[in-house]
Formats: structure tokens, sequence, C-alpha cells
């Protein structure tokens, strides 16, 4: 960053340290210890589609490189904000392999140029009682934050729940400090599954 970058305020943006995902099957042991919250077996990257045969092909090959360990099929699915969802699925609810399947697309993704279209990561988890937690990877800031929906389907949030899972994981996942930043994931594919 130059001078006149720093005198108008001007910042180089967080580059993203995609192998934080790899802290979050340590995290899940926490969750699963403290609170009960087991993974749903799923993980999903949410991107910006562009159209254009490049794009269609990174696509191709993400889909073929995790489909060829024989499991459950990547699904590719488009929600009301136009973003595409890439959900990895696995058998027995294996956070670190679904970890490595979501580092895998995201890394893939950004080696073909497209960074700027990559939204976010996210990694699901479950309590007995039905509450869904999704721990929420920020490609552009490099941090993690807890997205917890209330039953009942009226897009609202159990913030209580959400700053709980921040306090409880606090040193093991870098999280997101502004929490005007904690942007809600209504719809996401993996959350309702």
């Amino acid at each position: 960053m130059g001078f006149l970058d720093g005198l108008l305020g001007r910042r180089k943006p967080v580059r993203p340290n995609l192998d934080a995902l790899f802290a979050v099957p340590a995290a899940a042991i926490t969750l699963q210890v403290s609170m009960d919250f087991v993974s749903t077996g799923q993980g999903a990257v949410a991107f910006r589609s562009v159209e254009g045969r490049a794009m269609a092909d990174v696509e191709a090959e993400i889909t073929e490189l995790l489909n060829a360990d024989g499991g459950p099929p990547v699904r590719l699915t488009t929600d009301s904000f136009g973003y595409t969802w890439l959900i990895v699925s696995e058998p027995e609810p294996d956070v670190s392999a679904i970890v490595t399947d979501l580092h895998a697309v995201n890394s893939t993704l950004t080696d073909h140029g497209f960074a700027p279209q990559l939204l976010c990561s996210i990694v699901p988890f479950r309590d007995p009682e039905g509450i869904t937690l999704a721990l929420v990877y920020l490609y552009k800031r490099g941090t993690f934050y807890p997205f917890v929906p209330e039953a009942g389907g009226d897009e609202r949030r159990d913030n209580i729940t959400e700053l709980k899972v921040r306090d409880l994981l606090t040193g093991e996942l870098p999280w997101e400090a502004d929490l005007s930043r904690w942007f809600p994931v209504w719809g996401a594919p993996t959350l309702s599954d």
C-alpha cells in the first residue's frame, strides 16, 4: 500500500486464507462436545456464475474432480439472488472430507481467475432439537461467522446462539469482528436439506 492510498483511506483487501477452512474439523469437535451440534454431512460454496465457456469448463472440471471418488454426486443450484451453490455431500458426516472438497472448489475457482465471483463457503451442523447452525466463511474477508436461523421459516435469526458459538470457538477460527458483515444466508440449500 502506497502513501497516497493510506492518505486517502484506501486499504488493500485482505487476502483470503483458504487454509483457514482446515480449522473447521477441530471446531466441529468442540461444537459437538459443548453444544451437541453435529455435521449434516454437507457443505457448499456460493459464487456468482458468469456466462461463457471458461466458467462452464471450470464448473465441469470441479464436478468431475469431486465426483471421481465415487461418493454422492456434486449438485449445482441457483438461489433467488442469482448465486450458484455447489453442494458437496458425504455419506458419513465427515467434516474433514467436506472441508477438503470446499477447499478444492474455492482453489479451483481462484486458480482459474474467478476469485472475484466467490461469495462464501458454508458448513452446516444440526443439534438434536433440529436447530441448524452454519459456519460461514467469507471468502473476501478471510473470516468466519456463525449463522443460526430460527425455526419456523420466518427469516429470523437466533443471535444469542450465534454469539455463544462465536465465544465458544474464539481462538479456533478467525472470526469476522464486524457484526454488520454477519450476513444471513437465507435459502442456502444445505441449511434445509
